[in-house]
């Protein structure tokens, strides 16, 4: 092997790597933020995000923390895609385990917000935050979390439109976790009508730039698709 090609063979494993490592931290960075600013919409008691509203529900009646009862649910969520044929990726496993946990650390150090200004900006920080969060680990291309999966798994199966599946699966959730004394209000409509346009700009700003190949390292789906509103 030349002198050349063995450079531009380092080169190229460098460049590999260099890309893994900042897709990795972008992972785990975004779930992490993901399970923060969810805390935070908590926080703000003005409402919560339309599956959290579900987690808090059974969190309420069951005694379990809002991050643990995330995590299980995530778990059960995940076992629906064996009929579904979904396969799920490195994002997706990590989605389960980080962002409860990340959400009930968050919980254990920042107390409910008090007065309209300080919950108001607990409600915006969360919303916007969610929306960076949802775009650092979809960008990263490590597979759909499992809610998502669940979506885009749906969709394939049904022939029914993914925006259809996502309206009613997130009807149903809201409106069973609200029957169960989650929290429904102003932070929940807002979330709902700006989640999909603050993910579109953080996708665009954390684009990880393809391998030369166009490979991807245990990606899985199009998780795209089920988050976004167009």
């Amino acid at each position: 092997m030349s002198r050349q090609s063995r450079q531009s063979r380092q080169s190229g494993q460098s460049g590999w790597s260099g890309r893994l490592a900042r897709r990795l931290t972008q992972l785990y960075g975004g779930l992490v933020l993901y399970g923060a600013s969810s805390a935070l919409l908590v926080r703000s008691g003005l409402g919560l995000e339309p599956w959290n509203v579900l987690h808090q529900g059974l969190a309420e009646h069951t005694g379990l923390s809002m991050g643990v009862v995330l995590t299980v649910v995530g778990a059960v969520v995940l076992l629906l895609w064996i009929p579904l044929r979904q396969r799920p990726g490195l994002g997706t496993v990590s989605n389960v385990l980080v962002i409860g946990a990340a959400m009930d650390a968050t919980l254990s150090i920042v107390p409910d917000a008090h007065g309209w200004t300080l919950r108001i900006a607990a409600m915006v920080a969360g919303i916007v935050l969610n929306g960076a969060a949802t775009g650092l680990y979809i960008a990263a291309r490590f597979g759909p979390g499992p809610r998502d999966g669940l979506m885009t798994g749906l969709n394939r199966r049904t022939g029914l439109s993914v925006r259809l599946v996502r309206t009613a699966v997130e009807i149903t959730v809201v409106v069973t976790g609200f029957a169960l004394g989650g929290t429904v209000g102003l932070g929940t409509l807002l979330y709902a009508v700006s989640i999909g346009p603050l993910a579109q700009v953080f996708l665009r700003a954390f684009a990880v730039p393809p391998a030369p190949d166009g490979s991807t390292v245990v990606a899985a789906g199009q998780p795209r698709r089920a988050i976004l509103r167009r």
